[in-house]
């Protein structure tokens, strides 16, 4: 029989209180009561153990030593000891041993001595610091004095637990202190002095004053008998601690509260970890804006009240024009930089209510809320892009950077969040479509054309492999002799249902995608096989040369030199007889990487054609360093639809500075005689256009070669 089981003074409750392992011995060696921690211990029934000898939990080996033999157990223990022998075990119900420290202390109960024995499981400890002496503890008297209506009740109990590494505290029904332990004293930064007599206000966050106060008003009042809780003390030095509570109160016969036990777990690093976690989950680590999750959440947050409450809310995706090339031509180290720089001018011009995200790559998402109308939300465009007005400058490289932005605006009755994105997403590559720069806002246009746009990319993809794509060529003529010298490649598509599709139909679909890689490694493979099949006739010396169109994404792609070095060694073709054309706009994207470009390719003694020229970004020194093998004069200048006059003088004007510079200069889109009579008197080298024929199949190009195609 657990001789404390009835006890008035809730002996039981203060047991259960501490955190370790207790048990009361009387002078004898007998165990007359423990608490359930202890139980657990040693795998022993609590019962089992109540009324045993403690011998039962000593080792063998260590009986005969061992301080809690009956002789030693009837010693003067008027001092408070703690036992911390590198050798102390306890013997488990098992067999095997537990090791641990002892604190024990002489306690009167009812005109009884015990010995109030503390057990600590010490197994981390031992096993990390074996050679380590733990610091003396002491146990200190605590007294517990019960209200003056119960004074035959009164007593004091001396219980060991200075020494436990728990910060705990002992405080009376008005939640003043009557002791405190080092452990706790060290959390709070604060001596005992200044500690007992005073409850934790003066050292509790102002906003979480009232949250120990309001725990003890509900345990005196019955409506609980113990609480675990969180709550923040403020270190003597400022220091805010974020702590977990755990208390219960001894009680009377009656069930009133005597005093409250609180132990207290300090995990502000706790805390600090699952705050930085949670920010790192919810936040780009790159620029510290909100990721696609924390988005889609205020998204869920944001369509709630707009149904709720009205107005209009919405989604703006904003794409930086041509980022790669950033990348490309400077590394990933300055485009970093440009889109840490990028979301703090966004920040700049974000409204409060509003959420801007990174959404991956150099895309950012926009959530506006409460507007009143659509044209709210292109304002809210409008001031993104003006943030990009100014250059960014970073470690001596300066940058003009341009961006695209869709909108999609929507009310209480919109799409889910996917859905939404989708279409910013859509009116962003509308945006795209139409220039550098521009804004658009989505309508259920934009949406049918996306839902054929990807249809068409999808069957594109399959018609490369399947046969439906073919390359055409038309004739280059050389203006004084009009023998055929050399073909320009075009791709041309026919598809099963849809017959001819256009070339500036499908080519800008596939430079939104690598599938323009691909289409480009299909011409050059094609092209060069069918050139290398042209061979030279009576009437010229020279086989005609091919000439083969060049993506952006293809000319500063770093497979290129090796795949056309490959193609060589497989057709045969002579490197001199295969011109590779890009346009101005692509060459001068990057100069430094298209020099790097340009003399791999002159080493291998592939020519380059300069697509285009006179309508882009014309530079005399550009072209001088490019040096270019052909000038191809863009048809408007050839056959001009406005302002003929300036349109002639330009005319001439590129065609004389192509001779000064020894530079051949090819004319575009030559329809009638006239035309080709004008650019002969300007001693313009060569033309192409539908005066001598469009683009034909392969097989036809041979029935060109070796004649004079008259106009």
């Amino acid at each position: 029989m657990r001789y404390f089981g009835n006890h008035p003074m809730g002996v039981q409750n203060l047991l259960e209180a501490l955190p370790g392992g207790i048990a009361l011995i009387d002078d004898h060696g007998i165990i007359g009561d423990l608490n359930q921690r202890l139980a657990d211990m040693t795998g022993y029934p609590l019962e089992e153990l109540v009324g045993r000898d403690i011998q039962i939990l000593v080792p063998p080996l260590q009986r005969d030593q061992h301080f809690m033999t009956r002789h030693g157990c009837a010693g003067d223990l008027s001092t408070p000891q703690i036992l911390h022998d590198p050798n102390l075990a306890i013997l488990c119900r098992d067999g095997s041993q537990l090791p641990v420290d002892f604190a024990f202390s002489r306690l009167s109960v009812d005109t009884q001595s015990w010995i109030v024995v503390e057990i600590r499981d010490n197994t981390t400890q031992r096993a990390a610091e074996e050679a380590r002496i733990m610091a003396e503890g002491h146990v200190i008297e605590i007294e517990a004095a019960a209200a003056a209506a119960l004074a035959q009740s009164e007593q004091r109990f001396r219980l060991a637990f200075e020494g436990n590494m728990a910060p705990m505290v002992f405080s009376d029904q008005d939640g003043l202190f009557l002791t405190v332990n080092d452990a706790f004293c060290r959390m709070s930064g604060r001596t005992q002095e200044e500690l007992l007599g005073r409850d934790s206000k003066h050292f509790t966050y102002p906003e979480d004053i009232g949250v120990t106060e309001d725990v003890y008003r509900r345990i005196k009042s019955g409506e609980m008998d113990q609480d675990r809780y969180g709550k923040r003390f403020l270190h003597k030095n400022g220091r805010i601690v974020v702590a977990e509570v755990s208390i219960c109160s001894a009680r009377d016969e009656s069930g009133a509260a005597l005093y409250f036990i609180s132990s207290v777990r300090d995990i502000t690093e706790e805390r600090a970890l699952a705050a930085q976690l949670s920010y790192q989950a919810l936040h780009d680590p790159l620029t510290g804006l909100a990721n696609r999750a924390l988005f889609d959440d205020r998204l869920d947050q944001a369509r709630a009240r707009v149904a709720r409450e009205g107005k209009l809310g919405a989604v703006l995706l904003l794409d930086l024009d041509d980022f790669k090339g950033v990348n490309d031509a400077y590394g990933h180290l300055v485009g970093d930089q440009l889109l840490v720089t990028l979301a703090n001018r966004f920040e700049q011009v974000t409204r409060s209510t509003d959420t801007l995200c990174r959404f991956g790559g150099d895309e950012f998402l926009y959530l506006a809320e409460g507007l009143a109308s659509p044209a709210e939300a292109e304002l809210i465009a409008e001031r993104l892009l003006e943030t990009l007005t100014e250059p960014f400058s970073f470690d001596q490289v300066r940058l003009e950077q341009r961006a695209s932005v869709g909108i999609v605006v929507w009310d209480g009755e919109s799409a889910d969040n996917v859905e939404l994105v989708q279409n910013a997403d859509a009116a962003m590559y509308e945006a795209k479509r139409q220039g550098h720069g521009h804004v658009v806002t989505f309508t259920p246009d934009i949406g049918h054309e996306v839902v054929s746009r990807f249809a068409l990319i999808k069957e594109l993809r399959h018609a490369l492999t399947c046969g439906e794509l073919s390359m055409h060529y038309q004739p280059i003529i050389d203006l004084t002799t009009t023998r055929v010298v050399g073909f320009e490649a075009l791709m041309r598509w026919q598809h099963p249902q849809r017959g001819w599709v256009p070339p500036d139909v499908f080519i800008p679909l596939a430079e939104q995608s690598d599938l323009i890689l691909e289409l480009g490694s299909f011409a050059l493979g094609e092209a060069m096989a069918a050139a290398s099949s042209w061979g030279a006739s009576d009437a010229q010396a020279d086989a005609p040369y091919v000439t083969v169109n060049l993506s952006a994404r293809q000319f500063h792609d770093p497979g290129l030199v090796p795949m056309i070095e490959a193609e060589l060694g497989r057709s045969g073709l002579e490197p001199d007889r295969l011109i590779l054309e890009v346009t101005e706009g692509v060459a001068l994207v990057d100069i430094v990487e298209t020099m790097n470009v340009m003399e791999q390719l002159n080493r291998l003694k592939v020519g380059v054609a300069l697509d285009d020229f006179g309508t882009g970004y014309s530079s005399l020194s550009y072209l001088a360093a490019l040096n270019p093998r052909i000038i191809k004069i863009d048809q408007s200048f050839v056959r001009p639809k406005h302002d003929r006059e300036r349109s002639d003088m330009l005319l001439e004007a590129i065609v004389t500075l192509g001779n000064k510079l020894n530079m051949t200069v090819l004319a575009e889109g030559i329809e009638t005689s006239a035309q080709l009579e004008r650019l002969h008197s300007l001693d313009c080298d060569l033309g192409q256009g539908f005066l001598w024929s469009p683009a034909v199949p392969a097989e036809e190009t041979a029935n060109m070669l070796g004649r004079l195609l008259d106009d």
